[in-house]
């Protein structure tokens, strides 16, 4: 008797839904692990001193480096300490002969400028303030696109100073912002009771109209910082003296100009002209090439022509120039883009608007202070 063949065994129909049932399995995984990551690391530790070095010109094979420390942004409370760091790691390397400052700022509050200016020094003098150094190193000033108030005032303890054709630069002074709540208050019938010990403590306070004798101490202190800020120029700046900066008139004839930017012309078709008079530090900005002829800067050149002005301070011949940056966090590397700390509320950036600083700023970058707010 024929024993009948075997039925082939069925096929394996190939299940679309469980194939995408396990795709979801692994895609979850995935997002779990980047979740989690996000949430351990979510920004770089402020108090972390590694940075990545990154060559910008020169032989990448020299030993002896030309380090370019980038100052950027407003100068506020916490949003220095990526510069320090950068100052403090440039100090630390023995292989680093000179450092350019690259500042592409328009400066900032007073106590942060400082803390900038005095960390620059430190670097240049190896002064062991803060951290011990490998020794002094010349120190180039590259202005960017703008250099001023706070951000010439870090530029002072250059050697040399020079400044891209296009930056705005000078904007030497100092003012106070006290924002004052008090008519709006009362128009709409706000009242706000201060209970206070001493006859002007309630100066400064935004719900409190500022008498004369509330108004003095502040005064006081942008006379002090204004002082301050004259002392270090005159001591990074051979031949501008205190009495040069505020008593060397600039006289010149400008045109007139209308709301529109038009130049006013006379009857006759002649432009209408105006005598205007300034002086260094007024407060206002100049044009580098206003800025070279007062002295303010010691030439007009690039970053590269400055890195060259560097490394011929420290007598070098063989050299690469070098940059930092801050290292990626595992996250910024899972998602590929930058993950920034968390944006401050429109409540809080009211309010630290309206604490009021001295500041070392550039006329017009009110806006730009208050999108970075200061740190406590």
């Amino acid at each position: 008797m024929t024993t009948p063949p075997e039925p082939n065994p069925p096929r394996r129909r190939f299940r679309f839904g469980g194939c995408l049932f396990v795709l979801s399995l692994l895609g979850n995984a995935v997002l779990a692990a980047v979740a989690v990551t996000v949430a351990v690391w979510p920004v770089i530790p402020d108090d972390s001193d590694a940075l990545t070095e990154r060559h910008y010109l020169g032989s990448a094979k020299a030993t002896d480096k030309v380090a370019v420390v980038k100052v950027t942004g407003v100068l506020v409370e916490g949003n220095t300490a990526f510069a320090l760091r950068q100052l403090s790691t440039a100090a630390k390397d023995k292989h680093v002969k000179a450092v350019v400052v690259r500042i592409d700022s328009p400066g900032g509050t007073v106590s942060a400028s400082e803390d900038v200016y005095r960390a620059i020094v430190d670097l240049r003098d190896d002064t062991g303030r803060v951290a011990k150094g490998s020794g002094p190193k010349p120190v180039v000033a590259s202005m960017g696109a703008i250099a001023a108030s706070g951000g010439y005032y870090v530029a002072m303890p250059a050697k040399t100073v020079v400044a891209e054709p296009i930056c705005i630069t000078g904007s030497i002074g100092v003012f106070a912002a006290l924002p004052n709540l008090s008519g709006l208050a009362e128009r709409n019938g706000v009242e706000m009771k201060l209970v206070k010990a001493g006859d002007i403590k309630a100066g400064g306070s935004m719900f409190h109209k500022l008498s004369p004798d509330e108004r003095q101490p502040w005064q006081d202190m942008v006379e002090s910082a204004y002082d301050r800020f004259l002392t270090v120029i005159a001591a990074g700046r051979p031949g501008l003296t205190r009495e040069r900066m505020v008593n060397d008139k600039i006289r010149r004839d400008v045109p007139k100009y209308d709301d529109k930017g038009n130049v006013v012309t006379a009857p006759d078709g002649k432009p209408v002209t105006l005598s205007l008079t300034r002086y260094r530090a007024d407060g206002g900005t100049f044009t580098p090439t206003q800025a070279k002829e007062l002295g303010l800067i010691d030439d007009i050149a690039d970053l590269p022509a400055a890195v060259k002005l560097a490394a011929a301070a420290a007598g070098l011949s063989d050299y690469q120039a070098v940059t930092y940056d801050r290292p990626r966090t595992p996250s910024e590397i899972l998602l590929g883009m930058q993950v920034s700390a968390r944006s401050p509320s429109g409540v809080e950036r009211l309010a630290d608007a309206a604490t009021p600083r001295l500041w070392f700023l550039t006329p017009g970058y009110e806006s730009a202070a208050l999108a970075n707010p200061v740190s406590p």
